[in-house]
């Protein structure tokens, strides 16, 4: 993917349309969209899929793969936050992949980690997912009917993460519907 820088990169995150978290139910695959922030690569090093959002406004909010077929829920309550931003050239090599493959199952979420409402950002109304034990907001707008573009917000930081998740059909699962622009 092309790096962006970050003005860039919101200035293409505030044109796009909002969306209704009712509308985003289900598996989405996620990719890390390259400007610069300190955690640009670490979550695709380490195996990240994605995110689930689930009909009763609840959240997966980092999903690993393990294996060919299977994703494990991480509970993001134990990653220390601060010290994964400092050292994020770390979560970027071999070493650390090798490492989290043998923590994420020690790691795994019990039940959901995070909810999903409308929040504003920059002025817009829109989906966003609340993580209950981080002090992460994701906010989400439209790319298209399965695409969306998402930004990571902490609280302390003042840098933007940008991503992008495009919508997976879950096996056994009823076809998903493609999101559209919310009624006014």
């Amino acid at each position: 993917m092309t790096r962006q820088t970050p003005a860039q990169a919101l200035e293409r995150f505030e044109a796009l349309s909002p969306v209704d978290p009712a509308q985003m139910v289900g598996l989405w695959r996620g990719t890390g969209l390259p400007t610069g922030h300190p955690l640009d690569g670490v979550l695709e090093n380490l195996g990240w899929f994605g995110k689930r959002f689930t009909a009763d406004g609840r959240a997966d909010a980092l999903l690993f793969t393990a294996g060919e077929r299977r994703l494990v829920p991480v509970d993001p309550k134990y990653v220390p936050l601060r010290l994964a931003v400092r050292l994020s050239g770390f979560g970027r090599t071999g070493a650390a992949r090798n490492l989290f493959s043998h923590l994420k199952l020690r790691f795994r979420a019990e039940e959901t980690v995070a909810s999903v409402k409308t929040l504003a950002f920059r002025g817009m109304l829109s989906a966003a997912m609340v993580y209950d034990k981080q002090p992460i907001i994701d906010h989400f707008r439209l790319i298209d009917g399965n695409r969306l573009m998402g930004v990571m917000t902490i609280e302390w930081d003042e840098r933007f993460y940008f991503f992008e998740l495009a919508r997976v059909e879950e096996a056994g699962a009823a076809a998903p519907r493609p999101v559209t622009n919310p009624k006014p």
